[in-house]
């Protein structure tokens, strides 16, 4: 390749929309992430591994505060922890000022021990535990979202217990459908999540808090999906919303998250500027008083900022038909593609100067044919040893990562002006037998 070829595509890797801001090919024609060479950084901490650019997570949070700022003073982003639920995440987003949403008794027992004042903590779930419940009211959460009439009475008697008066907002299901896989719509009539506005349980759950003497309303909840690019869900879900609001006790809006992101070069997800916009404009024109924005962003905080490093093994050719290129992880450490379809590119990051030329599938370790990483991916050609790289693997890899073939689980390693820190360690064999009686 000739030298203006290989600056042509250094050049791709530093304006690619799914690698993480800032990220490079070096001096030595290998792939950068966070000022760390990713061959140095998994020659160090082993293979597969989840690496992020720390910086990356920064800026996007700041992108979220500085869109906010921009038009509106009353406002709050709310980092969704389901997307990558890990302590340093945690504490990353806490120092820049988000608050953070839980869905479970683990996150939220993550978000405290990573230093997030409780009363910037919104609890969610749809069929949340007696004992989350408690743990919620007892570790003093800002607020929790109701998800059903059932949970407002529960909700009610364990702050009575607690001598507590609880602030909740109620999760409405608006009828909106958004334009994204079937599995990750949450905002159709037709959801295990929340009440319904169609079907008047929206309003026997308004009723409910009302009359709840421990539970205080003040506000309401939606979501209508994830991996959003249409925006104009979103106002619909707003206008629906304005249908059932109160003044009186309507004070936050948390009109969800969902923005896309590009997971490969040819997608064109919205902005985070434009996404804001949309939200804000929409609150504006059918509330008055605007309450409280809240906007709860996850994958597209954390999404971009972090890529998946695997070591080639095997390299299978079948003349006239496919070549696979097994790597040493797959569906336990990505369940996206097996879950949802979902496509992404692939680079050597040993020879990312190279024009990929060679057609191959990836595949995982796993006894399972559907564990594919991705299909007809373009590559230099890839030999056993190479460290192949996953970009836009920062969300819902490590929170879906699982122990199939009783493979221990990858480590996450920031990186952040050349220096490479792990912050969770990699699971050992010992790991995966210490519960065990």
């Amino acid at each position: 390749m000739t030298a203006s070829e290989a600056t042509r595509r250094s050049n791709l890797i530093e304006g690619s929309v799914v690698y993480p801001i800032g990220s490079r090919v070096n001096d030595r024609g290998r792939l950068e992430v966070g000022g760390c060479d990713v061959v140095e950084v998994t020659r160090e901490f082993g293979t597969p591994a989840y690496i992020y650019a720390e910086d990356d997570l920064r800026a996007r949070a700041q992108a979220y505060l500085a869109a906010f700022r921009g038009r509106i003073d009353d406002f709050e982003v709310v980092y969704a922890s389901k997307a990558a639920p890990f302590t340093a995440a945690y504490r990353v987003f806490e120092q820049e000022g988000l608050s953070v949403d839980v869905a479970s008794g683990g996150e939220l027992h993550m978000a405290v021990r990573a230093g997030f004042d409780p009363a910037r903590i919104h609890m969610h779930g749809n069929n949340k535990s007696d004992a989350e419940l408690r743990q919620a009211v007892d570790a003093g959460v800002g607020h929790v979202i109701c998800d059903s009439l059932a949970e407002i009475e529960r909700l009610d008697a364990y702050c009575a217990e607690a001598g507590r008066v609880q602030p909740v907002l109620i999760r409405v299901t608006p009828g909106v459908k958004a334009d994204t896989h079937t599995y990750i719509q949450t905002g159709q009539l037709d959801s295990k999540f929340g009440l319904g506005l169609a079907d008047g349980l929206a309003a026997l759950g308004v009723e409910a808090v009302l009359a709840a003497p421990n539970l205080r309303l003040v506000g309401l909840h939606a979501h209508v999906g994830s991996q959003i690019f249409e925006l104009e869900p979103y106002v619909r879900a707003i206008e629906a919303l304005a249908e059932l609001a109160d003044p009186e006790w309507c004070r936050l809006l948390n009109v969800g998250g969902g923005l896309g992101i590009a997971y490969t070069e040819a997608d064109e997800p919205p902005s985070i500027e434009t996404y804001v916009g949309v939200k804000v404009r929409g609150i504006e024109r059918v509330f008055d008083p605007v309450p409280r924005i809240v906007v709860e962003p996850g994958r597209s905080l954390v999404g971009n900022a972090g890529v998946t490093a695997y070591t080639v093994g095997t390299v299978k050719e079948i003349p006239e038909v496919r070549t696979y290129v097994a790597v040493d992880g797959g569906m336990s450490d990505n369940m996206r593609p097996m879950l949802y379809g979902s496509r992404y590119e692939a680079i050597i990051a040993d020879r990312a100067d190279q024009a990929p030329e060679t057609t191959v599938t990836i595949a995982g370790m796993h006894c399972e044919s559907s564990d594919v990483i991705v299909r007809d991916a373009i590559l230099d050609a890839p030999r056993p040893g190479d460290v192949l790289v996953t970009p836009s693997t920062g969300a819902y890899g490590y929170a879906m990562a699982s122990n199939y073939n009783a493979v221990p689980r990858p480590p996450v390693v920031f990186c952040r002006a050349g220096d490479a820190r792990v912050v969770v360690r990699r699971e050992t064999y010992e790991d995966l037998t210490a519960r065990d009686e």
